[in-house]
């Protein structure tokens, strides 16, 4: 584990970890994403995307030899068993390179944004797991509203990912994404002035 303090921001489809995140970044905290990272390891000629295409075959690859994550994505979305494989290729190598990222960090802390923290049980891989959290009801409104997203696309999604209470299961920290802008700010930045605190606190143990 790093040195640094490390705050895994999780949470489901349409919570708001994006934003949450943006806030974080304003302050000046170092934004490590997972999803930044599994970009850069797929483009052409990067290991993780000759392992795939092993696996997966060649058609998964782009005509410049780039990964095509949204036909891999919908070949693998539906089959448990594909989506473990290339969990267990590309996974090892983001949090190698996001642990390899904090280690450069001279902040007292950073935020690992990784959407799928719980479901693929990388809890332990981070200082402290913060859950941004709202009612289900609410993912549905802005996934219609956001994405277009009809009934059945939407319950596909949430069923692929963790429930909403075993994310908050895994929760150190919650901050509730269900009521106004103004709202989220505040708790962001009680977040991150607790961070810090912990930060230093942890720095200075004998």
């Amino acid at each position: 584990m790093s040195k640094t303090l490390t705050i895994g921001l999780t949470g489901g489809i349409a919570s708001g970890k994006t934003t949450v995140s943006t806030h974080f970044a304003t302050w000046g905290v170092p934004i490590i994403d997972a999803d930044v990272i599994a970009h850069a390891l797929t483009q052409a000629g990067q290991t993780a995307v000759i392992t795939i295409a092993e696996v997966f075959g060649q058609a998964m690859l782009q005509t410049d030899g780039s990964l095509n994550r949204q036909k891999l994505r919908q070949y693998v979305f539906q089959d448990k068993g594909k989506r473990k494989q290339l969990e267990a290729i590309l996974h090892p190598l983001i949090r190698a390179e996001m642990h390899k990222q904090a280690t450069a960090v001279t902040f007292p802390y950073c935020v690992f944004s990784i959407p799928l923290l719980v479901e693929t049980r990388q809890t332990n891989y981070v200082d402290r797991v913060l859950v941004v959290d709202c009612p289900t009801t609410l993912q549905h409104q802005r996934l219609v509203s956001r994405n277009g997203f009809n009934a059945n696309e939407i319950a596909q999604i949430l069923a692929a990912q963790a429930s909403r209470s075993a994310r908050l299961a895994q929760a150190d920290d919650v901050i509730h994404n269900d009521t106004s802008p103004t709202h989220l700010i505040e708790q962001v930045l009680r977040f991150h002035h607790y961070y810090q605190q912990l930060a230093c606190e942890i720095s200075t143990k004998p």
